[in-house]
């Protein structure tokens, strides 16, 4: 989980830095690549997240550390995608790499995703409280 440092545009690990949050705008960084042998336990990871903030009303992965991305992934998030539209929880992905985002535009997710493509982790918080 991440918070903003204050002053700056930089988001780090809460646990590590003292990072500001906000209930709504839950930022989860993914360190990993995204696999079938991982996807599962992500996924689990993202919901034992989201019962312990149950005001989140924005999900936003962080995909900064992510180089690749399989189809059995692709097909994960698409599930969590929908998953959080029929909780009106709008899932957003940040930085995402040039591969990553050749293997998302290959596929459904994209045109169906339930929230919004940011360049940066910042620019997705500026605009998902309200800070922009």
């Amino acid at each position: 989980m991440l918070g903003r440092i204050a002053g700056t545009e930089h988001f780090r690990n809460i646990e590590r830095y003292p990072g500001g949050t906000v209930p709504d705008v839950l930022l989860l960084r993914i360190d990993a690549g995204l696999f079938f042998g991982n996807v599962e336990a992500v996924n689990a990871r993202i919901e034992e997240e989201l019962a312990a903030r149950p005001a989140t009303r924005h999900l936003v992965l962080v995909l900064s550390a992510v180089n690749a991305i399989d189809t059995s992934a692709l097909f994960g998030l698409t599930e969590l995608n929908q998953m959080l539209r029929e909780r009106a929880i709008g899932l957003h992905l940040a930085e995402v790499k040039g591969p990553v985002m050749d293997r998302l535009k290959a596929s459904d997710l994209l045109a169906t995703l339930n929230g919004k493509l940011f360049l940066s982790t910042a620019m997705a918080w500026d605009e998902l409280t309200g800070k922009a």
